[in-house]
């Protein structure tokens, strides 16, 4: 069901961005695959090495299928709206771009399809906005897998050109690892040039990747933890004589907008992703709206007003019946009622006030109907439901 939310939320731009780093991806593969199935047969029936095995490939075939399977990891992060993968993204198009002109000397639709998808990234640059725990770590794994492919294959490729000679996976494994976490024991040693190069290549890539990985994966971390503190732990400390509203409805936006507007201090208890709803200076805290701990975390023992603006009557009431049992002496609950046939039963939980919205409005349509003038002098009392102070819950 996440999954299902996350794509319906998703904008036809960023998927259209996010299909066509796949596409650009699938182009760069589908030479390496075709050579792949051609040989197919030989690589079955007659296998005498890696090195005869995998040599029908070209030198450049092997990057090229690094930057193609890490372009379709790339395009599902994308899917996520994740800034590392934006980056990561503009890196290897740039790449792409670069060597076939500059070094292959050659212009082709390749080539122009990946500035194309370059010139897409950075005009919608704004769409790519997001640091998620998830996203990150499924880049760091498609990141490492896709770079020991690479070491794999290009180690087996050069097997000859090491020294003792590398012929089998296990020991392109090993190198592979040696090589990216940069420990060089000095067992195997390139000594050719072209062999020196690519492992050169396999040392960048390899203290690039980890260390974008790691620092993303506690970044994300750190900032969460951050928030937690600065939101959870500092601001609960300064909750007192504030208005605590419950909900991420219209009229919980507009509330709270007028209550800051005028000074008011206010916090805001919402669903988890409903705190985008309103301003980044915000005080939210994200939980059930209905649970004794989240509005415990939102200070509602020293709060002047708890009120539950929900879309739900359900919800509404359970909000009130926690904030009975976590509010102060001198807190006041007022809650929403949405359906005015609900007036009853919310009236059993003893909130404070009740306030119905088809009331209010019906109440003044027909003041405005009969002619009389609405202004500011109207008494708002008139259309709260008040419950008797003996009535109240000690």
């Amino acid at each position: 069901m996440k999954i299902l939310k996350k794509i319906e939320r998703l904008t036809p731009v960023t998927f259209i961005i996010a299909l066509m780093v796949a596409h650009n991806g699938y182009l760069i593969l589908s030479p390496i695959f075709w050579k792949l199935w051609q040989h197919s047969h030989d690589l079955l029936n007659s296998f005498t090495s890696w090195h005869e095995t995998i040599g029908f490939l070209d030198t450049m075939d092997i990057p090229r299928l690094m930057i193609g399977i890490v372009l379709i990891f790339m395009a599902v992060i994308l899917l996520w709206r994740a800034r590392i993968a934006w980056f990561f993204s503009l890196i290897l198009f740039s790449c792409i771009i670069v060597v076939d002109i500059f070094i292959f000397k050659q212009v082709t639709a390749l080539v122009w399809y990946s500035f194309i998808t370059v010139v897409a990234l950075m005009i919608f640059w704004r769409r790519f906005d997001h640091h998620s725990l998830g996203s990150t770590s499924f880049f760091a794994l498609a990141s490492m897998a896709s770079l020991i492919v690479y070491s794999m294959l290009g180690t087996l490729y050069l097997g000859e050109q090491f020294t003792p000679k590398i012929t089998d996976l296990p020991t392109a494994f090993y190198f592979a690892i040696v090589c990216m976490s940069t420990v060089g024991f000095g067992d195997i040693i390139p000594h050719t040039t072209l062999a020196r190069m690519f492992t050169l290549t396999v040392i960048i890539f390899g203290i690039t990747i980890f260390a974008t990985s790691v620092a993303s994966i506690a970044g994300t971390l750190i900032s969460q933890n951050l928030q937690y503190i600065m939101k959870g732990r500092f601001s609960h400390m300064a909750r007192k004589n504030h208005y605590i509203i419950v909900g991420a409805s219209a009229l919980a936006q507009n509330v709270h907008k007028g209550l800051t507007e005028n000074g008011g201090k206010v916090t805001i208890v919402c669903e988890q992703g409903h705190k985008q709803l309103f301003p980044d200076y915000t005080d939210v805290v994200e939980g059930d709206p209905s649970s004794v701990a989240t509005l415990t975390l939102a200070g509602a023992e020293k709060a002047k007003y708890i009120v539950a603006l929900t879309e739900s009557d359900a919800v509404n009431a359970f909000v009130i019946l926690a904030a009975k049992e976590v509010g102060g002496k001198e807190t006041k609950t007022i809650t929403l009622v949405n359906e005015s046939q609900n007036m009853s039963k919310i009236k059993r939980v003893k909130p404070d006030a009740v306030l119905s919205l088809q009331l209010l409005g019906s109440e003044l349509l027909v003041r405005s109907l009969n002619g009389e003038v609405i202004n500011r002098d109207l008494n708002l009392d008139t259309f709260f439901s008040h419950e008797q102070e003996g009535n109240k819950s000690p």
